[in-house]
This record gives structure tokens, sequence and C-alpha cells, in this order.
């Protein structure tokens, strides 16, 4: 799903756009033992209420779509008669109203989720009538043919505050407030299926992790029966590593400098045009763009088998994943030197009498502490203060 989608999904979960039959859950313990079970009629709810629960989904479809929201895709025979793809699918067409179905959800989650404490399990089913848009995304009033039928599920931890003074209204004063058992936002979740082209796609699901280092892959595999993808974090750092191994000393700031500048100026771009779908690098792109940085030719075939061997065959990566477009840094054991993304120009290496250097051009505004310092030309420099 990209980012329109997604977002589409996100408005309806609103207490005057929505369509939710159905809302279902469980309070689990630190022990893994299940306190109470809820089935909810969202139309009975005091609205105040049933807005909180439809701010806890929404958060399980915030993020950058490739890191924190990741597209899970079914195999086809897992279509045909997997027992993950066919609760699934059953908990969906059900409308989460089978308790078999939902008990048999909330087990997998379970024993398999590794997540420390107390958390709530929650699911929700909407029907959405999907309304026809024009090529220029305005609606035209036409009765849709598309009713999106999904589940949308989270886990949210349950955490207890801590003891504190607090306002009471009552009698305009302030008094301790004892601790209280509170749920925080979705530490991950997922929609099923998902809503590719606007329309129903039942070989996929929408996985969200809030930390994007931390996909829980035990979760993955007991839910959907399918690997986990690699984390954002992982991938930046197994990127890394492949251009070190791959290019050995032919990688030289330059090269550096020049990958990280070329997919700034590729998410830049991206940005600016507005396209809903996550910006994806290929090898051959990454290796196009170290052969204009001067790379030889043994080095980037190196790279490229590198690549291949890491992330797969055909295997395309984020952007987002790989590359820091606000962030351009130079790090020694001792010294650390944070560069604004535009100016890294501004920054070269040499070897002066043997020693290496990084050599920064500084005009004005130059500061040591806070303190505004001068600049001495080489004749003068003995006469320096320090």
């Amino acid at each position: 799903m990209n980012r329109k989608e997604i977002a589409e999904i996100r408005r309806r979960l609103s207490p005057d756009k929505n369509a939710v039959s159905r809302i279902r859950g469980c309070y689990v313990n630190e022990r893994r033992e299940i306190v109470s079970a809820f089935n909810l009629s969202p139309m009975a709810l005091p609205q105040e209420e049933q807005e909180k629960y439809l701010a806890l989904f929404k958060r399980a479809l915030a993020g950058v779509p490739g890191r924190n929201l990741i597209d899970i895709q079914f195999r086809s025979d897992q279509v045909t008669d997997d027992p993950a793809h066919q609760l699934l699918m059953g908990l969906r067409n059900t409308a989460l109203t089978v308790d078999e179905g939902v008990e048999q959800l909330c087990g997998r989650i379970i024993d398999n989720l590794l997540i420390e404490g107390s958390y709530l399990i929650l699911m929700l089913h909407d029907a959405y009538d999907v309304p026809f848009r024009h090529a220029d995304e305005s609606r035209a009033d036409v009765i849709s043919e598309e009713v999106f039928n999904y589940i949308l599920a989270c886990v949210c931890p349950v955490k207890l505050t801590r003891p504190a003074l607090s306002y009471f209204a009552e009698d305009n004063a302030f008094h301790p407030r004892e601790q209280d058992w509170v749920v925080a936002p979705p530490e991950l979740g997922f929609m099923f299926p998902t809503f590719d082209d606007r329309a129903t796609n039942i070989y996929g699901a929408l996985y969200f992790t809030r930390d994007a280092a931390d996909v829980h892959g035990e979760f993955i595999d007991a839910v959907f029966h399918a690997d986990a993808p690699m984390p954002a974090e992982a991938q930046r750092e197994v990127f890394q590593g492949v251009l070190e191994d791959a290019l050995e000393e032919e990688l030289s700031f330059d090269v550096a400098q020049t990958v990280h500048e070329q997919l700034r100026d590729m998410l830049e771009t991206h940005e600016r045009e507005k396209d809903p779908e996550p910006l994806e690098v290929s090898r051959r792109e990454v290796s196009a763009m170290l052969q204009s940085a001067g790379v030889p030719e043994e080095k980037l075939a190196a790279f490229e088998e590198r690549f291949d061997e890491e992330f797969g065959l055909g295997m395309s990566l984020s952007a987002r994943n790989i590359a820091q477009p606000k962030k351009f840094e130079v790090r020694t054991p001792d010294v650390v030197v944070q560069v604004n993304p535009e100016r890294s120009d501004l920054i070269e290496t040499r070897i002066i009498d043997g020693f290496k250097y990084i050599l920064i051009r500084a005009e004005e505004g130059v500061e040591v502490n806070g303190v505004s310092i001068n600049i001495r030309s080489a004749e003068t420099s003995e006469d320096a203060p320090f």
C-alpha cells in the first residue's frame, strides 16, 4: 500500500466516517494470562470512549511505508490452504462475530509475542464503501461497486502511571492521584487484507511496528506464516557493510559523499513530485552511483555480488532505510563532525606529512564552546594564545 491508500483508510477512523461493526479484544497480564475479554459494538459506546479506541487503531496505520509500515505478501499456495491465511480470511468474512476465530488469533499472539509486561490486543472490523474517484483524485457522484471489508488489529502495552499531583475540577484544587493502569500507543499491529489500487488484495497484509529496528519476527511468523523482513536499521547497517567489504580501499570520502548526495537528491525529487509509492533503489542504481564516483570495474562487480548475497537477486531497498538525507556525519574514535547535508562540499580529506586529516573549510561564524573565535593565518599562529 502507498501513502495515499493508507491515508484514505486512516481518515475513516473517526466516529463520523467509519462503519466499524465490531471491536474485539483481550487484556493480557505479564504472565501471559487473559485477564478479561470483550466484544463491543462501537455504536453503543459513548463518543469519547469510541474516539479513544479509534485513536489507538489509527496509530497502527501511522509511520513511513517501508520502514514502520511493511507489506507482507502471501504466496498463492498460502491463499489456497495455509491455516494462517484461512484464519485471517475467516475473521474478516465473519466480521469478528465468531468467538472461536478471535480466540485462536489471540492465542497465537499470546503464545508467540515476545513483549514484556501487560498488553491489550485490539481488533476491529470495518466495511468501506469505496467512492469512485477520477484520475485527478476528485470524487465522482457514482455508486461504488467496491466494498472493502477488512480487519485491523494492534497490540498496545498497558503501563502503570506514576503517582502525582493532579487537578480536580470538582473542588478546583490539586490532590494526589494514585497509580493507575493506562493503555499506551500500539507497539505493533496489522491490517488484512490490503487496500491496493483502492481495491481488496487478499494476497497482502500491512504490518505496523513502532520500532523500525525491531519488527517482532516471532509475531509475523505466528500470524502470517511469513518470513520477517529485514528491519530498516538492519538494512542500513548491512548496506554499509556491503560497501565496506566490496570496495575496501576504494571506499574513500569522495565515494561515500557521492552516494549520500545522489540518494538525498533522489529522495528530495521524490518528495517534490509527491509520489505516494515508497522510493526504492536497485543494485544497478547504486552501482551507477559508485561508477560516477570513479570506483573501478572490479570493485563494482564485487559490490554487485555482495549486494545479491545479502539482499537477494533482483531485490531493491527503500531509499529511506539506507540513507539519512538530513544528516551528514564524519566520525573518528575521538571526534564527531556533523555538517549540513547540503554543504558536505566544505569537507575534504588529505594526507599531510604522512598524517591523515579531515579538513573543514571555515569562513565566518566559527565558535568554540559558544565563543566566537578568529582563525589566524599560518604566519601568525605562533602568537596565538592557544
